[in-house]
């Protein structure tokens, strides 16, 4: 019984590591200026990672990213600024929702062109349905003519 609380207790420890991977960074002075941060931090791609938030990743990149947004904050610029140096130093990937651009259009459109396309199969699909006959089951009397 013993060693089984153990191996729990080691188990416990080792999934709460994962909360321990970012670490915390001092808040900006200014509570616009921190909730700016935040934002930023949630919009914007790890390079590395590619799959996270620089907020939620612990590469080294993401840390310098960090740090720069920070900085530049902390400086006065504003958002829209701070997102323009990143997409001119790093390219519209850089950005979780990349900006309205003619490139990106079909990025944008895609949701709604699928969507059209699908309704239109599926009211086609219904359509040559409801105008063909219905088949008759082996014990069901033959319709009378009206």
């Amino acid at each position: 019984m013993r060693r089984i609380s153990s191996l729990v207790a080691v188990l416990l420890f080792a999934a709460a590591i994962p909360a321990w991977a970012i670490a915390p960074e001092e808040m900006l002075s200014d509570p616009a200026q921190q909730a700016a941060y935040e934002h930023l931090t949630n919009e914007v791609r790890c390079l590395v990672c590619q799959n996270q938030t620089i907020a939620d990743s612990t590469a080294p990149l993401a840390v310098d990213l960090r740090r720069e947004i920070r900085r530049m904050l902390a400086a006065g610029q504003s958002e829209e600024e701070i997102k323009t140096f990143l997409l001119d130093r790093y390219g519209d990937f850089v950005l979780y929702r990349p900006r309205w651009q003619t490139n990106t259009a079909l990025l944008w459109l895609a949701p709604v062109l699928l969507l059209l396309i699908g309704g239109t199969a599926l009211w086609r699909i219904i359509r040559r349905r409801t105008s063909l006959p219905i088949p008759l089951d082996d014990g069901d009397p033959p319709a009378s003519p009206p």
